[in-house]
């Protein structure tokens, strides 16, 4: 007999309860009428043993509802698997499958049922507990949690293409309300802008926020200490807020804002495309507001709007100035005590020389802060000329170096005033000075070393220390040098003297000799006759 799904026993009995034939069920169901003859007579079996029936409206019996589970019983009951239940129950428990138990029960038992029959049998005492989760209570204002996923096709800025935009969601955990935006590229700046208008949307940040391991966030996950990126580190402590990552494949401790981003994806942006990212960013807010806001929530059973009415009361008081966003670079500290930031200097003491720096560059400063514990050294208002030192006079450093040795002497080839104008330059600024003492032996490369002393011997005699004064002087000496050698050699001579071709002279042969000698020439090279053409 067939062993029938308890769908299609339930079917059987149910027809046969209202006096269906065999031959009709057969119709109905597609089920062959020896199967449906093996399960009558367990009906019958049944009825008639299970005194008081019930009966349907027209008196005729019908099955019990739900099904009592008759075909479950007689399956048990009458499988060879029966005598070994306890084996079985003892190997599930262990967590093995169909396929060892009755590899056992043929080596150890003599079992001499078929694998089918086993497969059934555990399959029926298997029990699986379901997976259970502990739901988190958090008071109004306490969290936040964020995450990207994907908007609705946008199209591209000059184009005709259409792509799916990064959507950020930020949803309060107690209320549920949701701040939602569409970006084309995310960053470090980026992500972190993106937590500040949510928190100017919801009029407050929470203490806390919960975030996924992407990198605009962590650098490196730690279940104790993350490392956070520095701008999003900021960020936050400029907010008052905690970052509380996510475990790495824990989709489950944010599982608030995770629901959020389906329902946006399914209900909101479900087959929409827009024009530009202003259109959709400006939907989302709409729609959040008509109808996410106001809808009523499953598991809380109350309006997620009077909610937030409850818990904006509870969120932090902003600040009153934004985020100043930055960058981070690293540099070393030069033997003049500085470092070096779009081509001006800036004092980085007390770091020492030659060790690193971490600089971070912002719109208006810059602050010099330690490689490894991050404490900052020095600020500075950030230079707008190229080329500026900012550096007091009581931390120039004005002992030589063996660099400052090295200009001196490649100086003191140039000449002896070139030589002496560096010297005084260094006395002057220090090391810092250096930078135009290399600008000054660099000269050499281009021009002669005479009109470079002469120039630096000028601008002393000027008062003007200064390489880019050497260095017009050089240039105007070199100039007047050129200027004066073309005007030695005038050009009207020289072009009749080229036009004049000199014909005779004792040095010139006359053409006839070059006549012969070409005719000679052409003889000697000229192929001669081959034997068998001779007479």
């Amino acid at each position: 007999m067939n062993v029938l799904k308890p769908h299609k026993r339930t079917t059987i009995f149910t027809l046969l309860g209202l006096g269906k034939s065999q031959r009709d069920i057969e119709r109905i169901t597609g089920i062959d009428r020896k199967t449906i003859r093996s399960y009558q007579r367990r009906y019958e079996a049944q009825r008639s043993n299970s005194p008081g029936v019930a009966t349907d409206s027209g008196g005729q019996t019908a099955p019990p509802w739900p099904p009592t589970g008759l075909a479950v019983s007689l399956a048990a009951s009458t499988s060879r698997c029966e005598p070994h239940r306890a084996f079985i129950d003892a190997q599930l428990r262990l967590g093995r499958n169909a396929t060892a138990i009755y590899q056992d029960l043929v080596d150890r038992h003599g079992f001499e049922g078929a694998y089918n029959s086993v497969k059934r049998f555990a399959a029926q005492r298997r029990h699986k507990e379901p997976e259970q989760f502990d739901r988190l209570s958090f008071a109004p204002g306490e969290e936040m949690q964020v995450d990207y996923g994907e908007g609705a096709p946008t199209r591209v800025p000059g184009t005709e293409r259409y792509r799916k935009p990064r959507l950020f969601v930020a949803t309060l955990r107690y209320s549920r309300r949701s701040f939602r935006r569409v970006v084309w590229k995310s960053s470090q700046q980026v992500w972190a802008e993106l937590h500040e208008q949510a928190w100017r949307y919801f009029g407050g940040s929470t203490r806390y926020v919960v975030l996924d391991n992407l990198k605009e966030g962590v650098l490196k996950p730690d279940l104790y200490e993350p490392a956070l990126n520095p701008v999003y580190a900021a960020t936050l402590a400029h907010y008052e807020v905690v970052a509380d990552p996510a475990r790495v494949r824990d989709p489950n401790r944010k599982g608030t804002v995770e629901n959020a981003i389906q329902h946006t994806q399914s209900t909101a942006l479900k087959g929409r495309r827009f024009a530009t990212l202003e259109e959709q960013n400006a939907f989302l807010e709409h729609w959040e507001s008509t109808w996410a806001a106001s809808r009523i929530h499953g598991t809380e059973r109350r309006q997620v709007q009077a909610m937030f009415e409850e818990e904006r009361s509870h969120l932090q008081a902003l600040p009153l100035t934004g985020m100043s966003y930055f960058t981070e670079v690293q540099r070393s500290v030069y033997d003049d005590s500085c470092v070096r930031i779009d081509h001006s200097s800036y004092a980085a003491r007390p770091a020492r020389i030659g060790s690193k720096v971490l600089v971070r560059l912002f719109e208006r400063r810059i602050e010099i802060r330690d490689l490894r514990t991050q404490a900052l050294l020095r600020t500075h208002a950030r230079a707008e000329r190229p080329g500026t030192v900012v550096l007091p006079m009581a931390e120039r450093v004005f002992n030589p170096s063996r660099e400052t040795r090295y200009i001196l002497s490649q100086a003191g080839d140039i000449g002896p005033q070139a030589q002496r104008l560096c010297q005084m330059l260094f006395a002057i600024e220090g090391r810092v000075g250096q930078r135009k003492l290399w600008g000054i032996v660099n000269l050499a490369r281009r021009y002669p070393h005479r009109y470079i002393d002469a120039a630096c011997a000028a601008a002393m005699e000027q008062g003007i220390h200064s390489y880019r004064h050497v260095k017009a002087l050089t240039e105007r000496l070199v100039a007047d040098a050129l200027a004066a050698l073309e005007s030695a050699t005038p050009t009207a001579s020289v072009s009749a003297s080229a036009s004049t071709l000199t014909q005779q002279h004792a040095l010139i042969r006359s053409a006839d000799e070059y006549g012969d000698l070409f005719a000679h020439a052409a003889t000697a090279t000229a192929p001669q006759s081959s034997p068998s053409t001779q007479p």
